[in-house]
């Protein structure tokens, strides 16, 4: 009997974040001669945080016999809100017009009650305290409360965020990258979350066949809304090729492509192996962290979109 995966093996899903970076750091070449879009790194860490928050709200709902982690839950949800206040002054300094080491008190306060950005961004850092102390309580009480409200407060942080973004101006705008971004939180987080939580053979038989049925769907969303968004605002197949938004976009659907491919592959293979328990728990982990991995360079190139577009 192999033996079930540990924290050093799990461990290796911290190659998200440099994965994220890369997505950030691709993003800024494609986008040259652009300045660096050093909002960005602050955004796929909150968009990561965020996804992974939850995932792991929703791990109950894929499979009874799986309970959130509360101590990670609130170290997450204290890395998700640190991450969104950092967003929130980069967003104020872009709008006033300054760099963000000379926004002073009083611009930001404006920014922060008088325009709806701000208020967006408000709302979405009460709603991840919130979260981030109950998860808190939680583990500090030692039982075992229901996750939902982590789960309800995390998907609408998550939708909450692109609805004054790139998308907003044009039509039905603000609906599809909401849509867009809760089914890719969720595809990526619930992954990130049975990684870190799901340690033995059998749990992995027993909830890797779920979790590729709920990803068939979410991939569909996030690429049918995705494709939609980018043709309403680039206008035009020619501006793929000759903007940054457009080759940041190119190759945003070069990875959702990949991802589609190994998806496939993994359905056929290790889905298989897994649900009839011949797959080792750390053999699923590795494939696990490898495609987490790619859905993170793909967040980076987001992250960047959501910033300068």
């Amino acid at each position: 009997m192999s033996a079930p995966t540990t924290g050093r093996d799990a461990a290796a899903l911290l190659a998200v974040v440099p994965a994220g970076l890369l997505g950030v750091g691709l993003a800024w070449l494609l986008a040259r001669p652009d300045p660096a879009p050093v909002a960005g790194v602050v955004r796929v860490l909150a968009d990561c945080a965020g996804a992974t928050v939850l995932g792991l709200a929703a791990l109950p709902r894929l499979h009874d016999r799986l309970r959130p982690p509360w101590l990670a839950l609130a170290v997450l949800g204290g890395v998700w809100w640190v991450a969104e206040g950092a967003v929130l002054l980069f967003e104020a300094a872009d709008v006033v017009g300054v760099p963000v080491g000379e926004l002073d008190p009083r611009r930001f306060g404006t920014y922060l009650t008088g325009v709806s950005g701000g208020q967006i961004g408000v709302a979405v850092l009460v709603g991840t305290a919130v979260l981030t102390g109950y998860a808190a309580l939680a583990y500090r009480r030692g039982d075992d409360p229901s996750p939902d409200l982590v789960l309800v407060f995390a998907a609408v942080a998550l939708a909450l965020r692109p609805v004054t973004g790139h998308m907003s101006q044009q039509p039905l705008g603000s609906i599809l990258a909401a849509v867009h971004a809760l089914a890719a939180g969720t595809w990526f987080g619930v992954l990130v979350a049975l990684a870190l939580v799901v340690r033995g053979r059998r749990e992995w038989a027993a909830t890797l066949p779920r979790y590729s049925a709920l990803a068939v769907p979410l991939v569909a969303v996030v690429g049918v809304t995705g494709i939609v968004n980018g043709l309403i605002r680039l206008g035009g197949l020619t501006a793929l090729l000759d903007t940054g938004y457009g080759r940041i976009l190119l190759a945003k659907a070069t990875l959702l492509a990949v991802l589609l491919a190994l998806g496939w592959w993994w359905r056929r293979d290790w889905v298989r192996r897994a649900a009839d328990h011949r797959m080792d728990a750390a053999a699923s982990l590795r494939r696990a962290v490898l495609e987490v991995a790619v859905m993170a360079v793909a967040f980076g190139l987001a992250a960047v979109l959501a910033v300068t577009a």
